[in-house]
């Protein structure tokens, strides 16, 4: 298995949507990269003042899979929907498998 981690560290005036990045945006990712082999999504969600926004761990069944879905045609439309909830630049990591 490998995880990506996408979180969205908080600056001055940052504008984070929960509620639409759960129900909105999370499940827009599992439509399209569910058949790269995309497996699941672990959303948190800071208790209290905490740094980040949120973070998300995307779990795939490899590397590979990673590659297939940022690699997909797909994935231009996940990107494009960021605005929608939220002014803070993701930061991107992999976990190996």
């Amino acid at each position: 298995m490998a995880t990506l981690i996408v979180s969205y560290p908080k600056h001055e005036g940052a504008r984070f949507d929960a509620a639409y990045y759960t129900a909105t945006h999370i499940p827009l990712v599992e439509r399209l990269w569910t058949a790269h082999g995309f497996t699941g999504a672990e959303v948190l969600l800071p208790a209290g003042d905490q740094p980040w926004a949120a973070a998300v761990l995307l779990r795939f069944a490899s590397q590979a899979a990673v590659d297939a879905a940022l690699a997909s045609p797909d994935t231009p439309q996940i990107m494009g929907d960021v605005g929608n909830f939220t002014d803070i630049a993701p930061v991107i990591y992999r976990a190996g498998d």
